[in-house]
């Protein structure tokens, strides 16, 4: 390859990123929060989704147990995870699940001044079953339940971002 043809390949390089960069593209980041510190108040030991918002929330402020040490409070009124037969055949063996989580809760001061009302955030998903794939279907199931968990934390850290404490 010549002096010349690799300048021309450095140009052609070096403008493609100029481009890139000027397109306005940044990765998806958490909300910030407008506070330091949070206290998870109402879920049920080892709860799944408590886990998971507060390894989101140590990322950028502190979580404590202690209520009145904490800026903001949360407190979950009811966190559950549901699964209906939907559809089944004649033989009542079933062909599809309904899968939910819901999720409400409310989010104030160690005072007790509302800084979200009650808020209820309920997710659906739909899932074939087959008795003869039931370890493979337990396994859907299972990452179907990560996969809304992880939309409702997203949900929750959306509302805690507009919190002004």
């Amino acid at each position: 390859m010549s002096d010349r043809a690799r300048l021309e390949r450095r140009l052609a390089l070096l403008l493609a990123a100029g481009l890139l960069g000027g397109c306005g593209f940044t990765l998806r980041r958490p909300p910030r929060l407008a506070f330091q510190s949070i206290a998870l108040v109402g879920f049920a030991p080892r709860s799944p989704l408590a886990e998971e918002l507060r390894r989101e929330l140590r990322q950028q402020v502190s979580v404590l147990d202690d209520v009145a040490k904490a800026q903001v409070v949360l407190r979950a009124l009811d966190d559950a995870r549901e699964r209906s037969v939907v559809a089944s055949t004649a033989a009542a063996q079933v062909r599809e699940l309904q899968l939910r989580l819901k999720f409400n809760f409310r989010v104030d001061t160690p005072l007790g001044r509302e800084l979200v009302p009650r808020v209820e955030l309920l997710l659906k998903r739909d899932l074939s079953y087959s008795e003869t794939q039931a370890l493979a279907k337990e396994a859907e199931e299972a990452e179907l339940f990560r996969e809304m968990q992880a939309d409702v934390v997203t949900q929750v850290l959306r509302r805690l971002a507009a919190i002004q404490v």
